[in-house]
């Protein structure tokens, strides 16, 4: 196994946790990203994400000479495609990462080679992937199709990541995976790949089936918060803690009712169900509504202030936490964010002191508005009229009621209730 050469294209939050973990297991592992100042800090060791104990496994992976990054797409035996799947105006599928991936792959084929596309993705996505490599490359053939001149095959599958950001370093050797191949073969190949540096079970099927099962869990996930955050509505109109409310009905054996928040983030359960709805649009009413749920807390939040802000004459605001969910850097479809862009452009006359104490400086998104500034707990908490709390970071369950007195809060996670 160690003798395969694997070039990951995309090192994000994905990607260069993945490809230090199958370094360290003992694979050859070339990181390939398009962002030169990234590639060179990963080089020098420095992570460019937040997530524990990824530090010093990229380290140990440099040292072992088995893990070196690049701008440059090298020759390799399997290709791994972690980059970016955002969606269109028409909520379908934007193939620009994964084409521009397989451009830079298709020149360094020679036959026999995997690829891989671990990137969340709708039904017959890891097709169009295939369909374009054979494009470039008319030369080539896909495994199981017919190849009346012999062609030099290429082989196709899918395998979703499937991690939890904040715990990738663990659940990247430990969970299950979905090896779904474009053929019984592909699937076989990709499988060995795997259990290089997988414990968990390893769970063949076909490419299709793979993408829509990603896409399930997600939804899944997305259907029950939307369930939370409706209760969460609910209960605010006639006066009920939706937190009690939710502990209570988990008493039941049967009942897991996840908790309510100021929305849904990252890239994943934020946009994977409208995917499903785009595949299949007559048919997915609940996931369609649960999006428009989920996508209509914030706001419903920023409402919440602004309530607070003529009730206290607010002439600053403390938002607490810009990240899509705690202990992480990642701002990625962050409703946290959002709610603080929404607040900063509805109140220009209100100073917004932003707490986000995974970044250094204030995103792009906020950084043009005049009225916001990135600042610490302690002096947000001291200077602001109204406290509102997003992101249920580590640091803010340690803000003791006295900071919090005489303020008006508005608490979207149940923290200080």
């Amino acid at each position: 196994m160690s003798d395969y050469q694997i070039a990951f294209v995309g090192l994000g939050y994905i990607g260069l946790p993945t490809a230090v973990v199958m370094a360290n297991s003992g694979l050859s592992v070339s990181g390939v990203d398009v962002v030169a100042e990234k590639v060179e800090k990963i080089n020098r060791g420095e992570v460019t994400i937040v997530e524990p104990g990824l530090e010093e496994q990229l380290k140990k992976a440099l040292h072992s000479g088995r893990f070196r990054a690049s701008t440059d797409t090298p020759r390799a035996d399997v290709y791994i495609i972690a980059v970016p799947t955002p969606f269109t105006e028409m909520r379908d599928v934007d193939m620009k990462y994964i084409y521009s991936a397989v451009e830079a792959i298709a020149p360094q084929l020679q036959g026999d080679e995997l690829i891989v596309l671990e990137s969340t993705s709708p039904p017959l996505t890891t097709d169009k992937m295939a369909q374009r490599v054979l494009e470039l490359r008319p030369d080539l053939a896909a495994d199981e199709e017919e190849n009346p001149e012999n062609k030099p095959i290429i082989y196709f599958a899918h395998c979703p990541e499937r991690i939890l950001p904040g715990n990738a370093m663990e659940e990247l050797l430990t969970n299950d995976r979905i090896i779904g191949g474009m053929s019984e073969e592909a699937t076989r190949r990709a499988t060995k790949i795997y259990a290089s540096f997988c414990t968990g079970e390893l769970l063949g099927t076909n490419a299709r089936t793979a993408e829509l099962a990603k896409l399930t869990e997600n939804s899944f996930r997305d259907v029950n918060i939307a369930f939370a955050n409706e209760l969460s509505l609910i209960c605010d109109k006639i006066g009920i803690d939706v937190w009690e409310l939710i502990d209570l009905a988990n008493h039941h054996p049967r009942v897991n009712i996840l908790q309510p928040g100021p929305g849904v983030g990252g890239h994943c359960i934020a946009v994977d169900p409208w995917f499903i709805v785009s595949a299949a649009p007559a048919e997915a009413r609940l996931i369609r509504t649960a999006r428009e749920v989920n996508d209509r807390k914030p706001e419903w939040v920023v409402d919440r202030v602004a309530d607070a802000v003529k009730r206290s004459g607010a002439g600053q605001i403390a938002a607490l936490g810009l990240a899509f969910k705690a202990n992480i850097d990642d701002l990625r479809e962050s409703p946290s964010l959002e709610i603080a862009e929404a607040i900063a452009e509805r109140f220009p006359d209100v100073s917004v002191l932003a707490v986000e104490p995974n970044a250094a400086e204030l995103p792009a998104s906020l950084a043009h508005f005049e009225n916001v500034s990135l600042a610490e707990c302690t002096q947000a908490l001291d200077e602001a009229d109204v406290v509102v709390l997003l992101v249920d970071h580590d640091e803010f369950k340690l803000i003791p009621a006295t900071a919090l007195k005489g303020k008006e809060i508005i608490d979207t996670k149940g923290l200080w209730r």
